[in-house]
C-alpha cells in the first residue's frame, strides 16, 4: 500500500493527515478535472508538522484525496454536522458545492471497495499504532491534523479562526489537554475557537476514549497562516507554495511539545 505512509516513533503522541493527499487512485477521468478534485487537498499539511517526527511522534498520512474517499467521515455514511452544509463519504462536490463528477455518481458498490481499499487499511494502521503506544505508555494522544482556506462561505460565514480546536464538546479528551493546546493558541496573538465550526471529525470522536487513555484533539488550521491565500482562486495560483518560514509554525512547535508532556505526565 504505497499510498499510506507510517513513521513510527516511541512517544506517546500519534498525529493522523488523513486529508493531505492528492492521489486519485486511478478516476481521474470521472471526475471533471483532476485540480476541481484536489482544490480542497489540506495542503501541505504533512510538511507543516514534519518537525514532530523528531520528537518521536508517529505520523500516519494517506496519499490518497479526500474526493476518492474521506477517512475522516463515519464509514456508515452518517453526518458528523448534521443540519449543516459538509461533504459526504465520497463527496461528490467540493466545499464550494461544485460538482466534482463529469457523469455517474459513486454507487453503493463503489463506495463499499474504496471503503474496503482505502478507509479501512488507514484506520487498521491508526488503530495498531495506537494500541502499539498505549500498551507502553498507558495513555496516548492522537493529534488529528488538518487545515481549510480561511473563507469557505458555504461552510462557515466570514474568516475562520486561525486555530480552530476540536473535542467534540469536550468529550474526546481530558479537560487540561483541551486547556493547555487551547492557552498556547491564545497567547500566540493569532485567533482561536474551541469546539466551533469543526468541533471534531469521524476520526477524533471514534478514537477519543479519555477513560481508556486514549485522548484525541482535533487541528483546523487556516490556510493563511502558512501559505498565500489568493482572492479568486484557479488552476493557475492554486495550491501557492508553503511558507519556507510559516508564521503559524513556531506556535504548532509549542502545542506538539505541551502535547507530549501531557501524554507523558509532565506539568
Amino acid at each position: 500500500m504505497d499510498w499510506l505512509r507510517v513513521h513510527r516513533g516511541d512517544a506517546p503522541l500519534v498525529i493522523a493527515f488523513p486529508h493531505g493527499g492528492t492521489d486519485l487512485a486511478g478516476l481521474d477521468a470521472q471526475f471533471v478535472s483532476p485540480w476541481q478534485a484536489q482544490i480542497d487537498t489540506d495542503w501541505w499539511i504533512a510538511e507543516l508538522y514534519a518537525f514532530a517526527a523528531d520528537l518521536g511522534a508517529t505520523l500516519v498520512a494517506t496519499e490518497i484525496s479526500r474526493s476518492v474517499i474521506d477517512m475522516n467521515r463515519d464509514p456508515s455514511g452518517a453526518s458528523l454536522y448534521p443540519g449543516q452544509a459538509t461533504t459526504e463519504l465520497c463527496p461528490t462536490t467540493t466545499f464550494d458545492g461544485a460538482p466534482l463528477y463529469r457523469f455517474d455518481l459513486p454507487d453503493e458498490a463503489e463506495i463499499i471497495q474504496r471503503l474496503r481499499l482505502y478507509h479501512r487499511p488507514y484506520h487498521d494502521a491508526l488503530t495498531e499504532e495506537l494500541d502499539r503506544l498505549r500498551a507502553t505508555h498507558g495513555k496516548v494522544v492522537l493529534y488529528d491534523a488538518h487545515s481549510i482556506r480561511s473563507r469557505v462561505p458555504r461552510l462557515f460565514d466570514g474568516e475562520l479562526a486561525q486555530f480552530n480546536i476540536g473535542t467534540n464538546g469536550g468529550a474526546t479528551s481530558a479537560p487540561e489537554l483541551e486547556t493547555i493546546v487551547a492557552n498556547i493558541c491564545a497567547a500566540s496573538g493569532g485567533s482561536h475557537v474551541v469546539n466551533g465550526r469543526f468541533k471534531g471529525g469521524w476520526t477524533t470522536r471514534h478514537y477519543g476514549r479519555p477513560d481508556n487513555g486514549i485522548h484525541a484533539v482535533q487541528m483546523e488550521l487556516a490556510q493563511r497562516g502558512y501559505m498565500a491565500e489568493p482572492d479568486t482562486i484557479t488552476h493557475t495560483n492554486w495550491p501557492s507554495p508553503l511558507d519556507p518560514n510559516p508564521a503559524i509554525r513556531p506556535v504548532l512547535e509549542q502545542v506538539i511539545a505541551a502535547t507530549l508532556d501531557f501524554a507523558k505526565g509532565r506539568p
